[in-house]
């Protein structure tokens, strides 16, 4: 049954929720829909079938959560490009000078044959979409000529990026040289990584919500011979599938591509000025501030 604001304010207070506010709290939810702020307040509730709330429950502190999600993934996005751009860089860079400017045509280089053309097809879409400057060009100066690997790959997605670096032959020099100079020893955990780095990357592009949720994909942890600052293998399972794990590697991941960036710090930040905001519901317990990768 549809219901207006002022019945959704109404069904809240039905079900326990207490208000500060009501006139702030109806200005947020003719701007931010019910459902979703609906994920904020789920574990909020006492009771998930006649969804009444525990005591005490304001919905200011829904918004608290909202807030703190969406800063989060703020300063996430800034994590996602500076490792997009790297990885882009270094694919282009080594993979070019080994094997030409048209490498990621070379089936010779790929695993499966069958998802290299997956991945050439939409790798040529994005290249037919693309509205940038210097592909216009090209399609101008050598129509119907495949471009270099420098021009197509840089309007490739991170998530197309990831399916091409995870396809290539695994005994290619560049692909494990790709994966140190990312900061891991293996091509298996890049990829891991990277995937579940794409996952979060689409989850924050559609403005979706990391709070409290399980990852469905989820990067190795248990990595070989770390070169930069990791964990000692001790992170609880509940660690492992929250978001924790994956904001973890970003930030290990960008402290080997962009030195002296400022993504941890501002996560703190956002922490520390959110002393309300129950941080563990995306998997920052364990005393993981003692933790030399956080500290």
């Amino acid at each position: 049954m549809f219901r207006n604001i002022a019945d959704q304010i109404q069904l809240l207070k039905d079900r326990g929720m207490l208000f500060r506010d009501e006139t702030s709290a109806q200005h947020f939810l003719e701007n931010i829909s019910y459902y979703r702020l609906k994920g904020y307040w789920w574990d909020m509730q006492q009771d998930r079938i006649t969804h009444t709330f525990t005591p005490n429950t304001y919905f200011e502190s829904v918004v608290e959560r909202y807030n703190f999600d969406r800063h989060l993934r703020l300063i996430l996005f800034d994590a996602v490009e500076r490792i997009e751009i790297a990885l882009r860089t270094k694919m282009i860079y080594h993979l070019s000078i080994s094997y030409g400017a048209t490498w990621y045509l070379d089936s010779n280089l790929f695993v499966e044959q069958n998802k290299h053309v997956e991945h050439i097809n939409h790798l040529q879409r994005e290249f037919g979409y693309s509205q940038e400057i210097f592909i216009k060009d090209h399609k101008r100066k050598h129509p119907n000529t495949n471009a270099e690997a420098w021009k197509i790959m840089e309007i490739a997605s991170m998530g197309t990026l990831s399916k091409f670096y995870k396809n290539l032959n695994h005994q290619l020099p560049e692909k494990s040289l790709i994966a140190k100079e990312m900061g891991l020893n293996l091509h298996s955990e890049l990829s891991s990584w990277l995937e579940a780095i794409v996952y979060v990357r689409n989850i924050i592009a559609h403005h979706s919500r990391l709070w409290s949720r399980n990852m469905v994909k989820r990067p190795i942890d248990n990595i070989n011979n770390p070169i930069g600052i990791w964990f000692d293998n001790n992170l609880l399972p509940v660690q492992r599938k929250k978001p924790f794990l994956i904001i973890s590697s970003m930030i290990y991941m960008c402290n080997k591509v962009t030195p002296n960036h400022q993504i941890k710090e501002k996560i703190l930040a956002i922490i520390d000025n959110n002393p309300e905001v129950p941080i563990y519901k995306l998997g920052f317990l364990n005393n993981w501030r003692s933790e030399p990768l956080w500290e």
